[in-house]
């Protein structure tokens, strides 16, 4: 016994090693509160207080499914004064949207779950609005992946956990191919 289990600790470091990480071009959606920045522009000409914007990230895990899962990883904008505190600016996290990924036979099945769904009182955007930043930073990142591919990317968002109040959010659902 503590042979087979000293061999397999000797051979931990090894399975680890074979990891592989990247690093990868990220596009998130995020909030600009706490700033003066002024962010994406709606077809109304509104400007919102968000934005989707890039950042690199060492990932390690499946293509596509964790690289899109990693669009709703935490993110804290870096800055240079301390008046800025915002601990946290991805919107799927602020408004509490879980995101379930996984690659069915053919396509990749995006979950968006919006049933704990609540939009912080900073942050001036309806829910609507964070979903569709989350869908074009998810597109953003799979274009980036797979620019030089001539893989057709086959996905598809789901938004589950609607009720009565937020029903409409549904039509946001669609099915997606990277190469159009």
């Amino acid at each position: 016994m503590r042979t087979t289990v000293l061999a397999l600790l000797c051979l931990l470091p090894a399975a680890l090693s074979a990891i592989t990480i990247e690093v990868v071009r990220l596009y998130q959606p995020l909030s600009l509160h706490g700033t003066d920045g002024a962010g994406e522009e709606e077809a109304d000409h509104m400007v919102l207080q968000a934005a989707v914007l890039e950042r690199p990230m060492a990932l390690a895990g499946a293509i596509p499914e964790d690289l899109v899962k990693a669009v709703g990883e935490p993110c804290r904008i870096a800055s240079n004064s301390p008046a800025y505190t915002v601990e946290e600016a991805n919107l799927l996290i602020l408004s509490k949207i879980k995101m379930e990924v996984e690659m069915l036979e053919e396509r990749l099945l995006v979950k968006l779950d919006v049933s704990e769904l609540a939009m912080p009182e900073e942050v001036d955007l309806t829910a609507r609005q964070a979903l569709v930043l989350s869908i074009r930073a998810i597109r953003k990142t799979l274009e980036a992946y797979f620019a030089h591919s001539d893989e057709k990317v086959h996905w598809e968002v789901r938004i589950t956990g609607t009720d009565e109040s937020n029903a409409s959010l549904r039509d946001l659902s669609a099915k997606y191919t990277l190469d159009e």
